[in-house]
């Protein structure tokens, strides 16, 4: 089946009126970027993320009120997937000196709990966990057990029958689960996941994503200069630098915008973008393809018409290929949950944007160029 085979649409001659639609929107993206700056995800600033599941719907507002009186500072609460789901956010990644020492003392609480003047002795302290040696074995081990019920993460230090020493772990979800435990006593949760990323890991993948991108375009301009023109070559990593810049900008300005909507920048999005900087000039190599064949068959034609020529009989092809490959991200969108929206998100406008920038972009370049260098195209 072919469908928008005998197309007659003059999109060269329409070029201007897209060249202003583009900068409006290039100009919009840099100012939010700007003014409103990227958000980047916890795997390029680095901080903790921790997925909370409830088992009944819970009010946000009521969360965050809770969250904020534990003194982790500026921590981000928001709704993950639907009502019943919590993303906790902060930049923090080991507890402050100050609730580290309020969740020793309730760590020990316990302890004299079981057994009142209970003798003790701290044999190793860190920011994440501590190490508590005891007189025998049997003590060590009730404690250990009691400290796992009521929700610490408590472990002996080796399987031997001699055995004195217990490790309990300090993090950020463990003081949020004891928490809110209690607050939540009527509505049990679990805690989904808990990620964790170093300022210094965090700094090394922004390099690496953005060195990624920079490689890709610089292979991409390689290769078409090669398959094709310098000229072809130079509109094609143009409109790849325009699909890029309005999908970002796009994330910028809608993010907050919309309630429940994750689009932050995170390794996802970044494989979003490799992705549609692959799947743009595929579609942008497809009509410089046609262009050519049509330059070598009608040599005579202006190049202004060759090119209107070779969109409009790749037309169907292109529109075909795009509802179906946005058919599928639609999907992915509403049903791939709050990991994947941010990527599927960012393939959604991609894809919009790579088609357009195949005909407006790459090819509106490579006319503008020869016109104005009053250069003659030929292969």
């Amino acid at each position: 089946m072919r469908l928008f085979d005998n197309l007659h649409i003059d999109f060269m001659g329409k070029r201007t009126t897209f060249y202003i639609l583009s900068s409006a929107l290039l100009l919009l993206g840099l100012l939010a970027i700007i003014f409103k700056g990227v958000q980047f995800g916890i795997d390029f600033k680095g901080g903790s993320e921790i997925a909370l599941q409830f088992e009944k719907p819970v009010e946000i507002e009521k969360v965050r009120n809770e969250v904020d009186k534990l003194g982790l500072g500026n921590v981000e609460v928001k709704t993950f997937g639907d009502a019943t789901g919590v993303l906790l956010r902060t930049e923090l990644q080991e507890l402050p000196k100050n609730v580290l020492l309020k969740v020793r003392t309730n760590i020990e609480s316990v302890m004299t709990n079981v057994y009142p003047g209970v003798a003790m002795t701290i044999t190793d302290s860190s920011t994440s966990s501590l190490t508590y040696t005891f007189s025998d074995p049997q003590t060590a081990s009730v404690i250990n057990n009691r400290l796992n019920e009521a929700g610490y993460q408590s472990e002996k230090v080796s399987e031997e029958e001699t055995n004195t020493s217990i490790s309990v772990r300090l993090g950020i979800a463990d003081l949020i689960k004891e928490d809110l435990s209690e607050k939540y006593a009527d509505n049990p949760f679990v805690v989904q996941k808990e990620d964790r990323v170093g300022p210094k890991v965090g700094k090394e993948l922004k390099r690496d994503a953005l060195l990624a991108i920079m490689l890709s375009l610089i292979v991409i301009l390689v290769y078409l200069g090669f398959r094709f023109k310098f000229t072809f070559a130079l509109g094609a990593v143009l409109a790849l630098f325009h699909d890029v810049l309005i999908t970002v900008g796009v994330f910028v300005v809608l993010y907050g915008v919309i309630p429940g909507f994750n689009l932050e920048i995170s390794v996802s999005v970044v494989a979003a973008f490799l992705t549609l900087i692959g799947y743009s000039i595929n579609d942008t190599v497809i009509v410089f393809d046609r262009v050519r064949e049509q330059i070598k068959i009608h040599k005579t034609l202006p190049l202004e018409e060759n090119m209107n020529l070779a969109i409009n009989r790749t037309m169907s092809r292109t529109i075909i290929t795009v509802f179906t490959t946005l058919l599928s991200i639609i999907i992915l969108l509403i049903f791939g949950g709050e990991v994947l929206r941010g990527f599927a998100f960012a393939l959604f406008i991609g894809m919009i944007t790579g088609t357009y920038s195949s005909v407006f972009v790459a090819s509106s370049f490579v006319l503008e160029y020869a016109k104005r260098a009053g250069s003659k195209v030929q292969f």
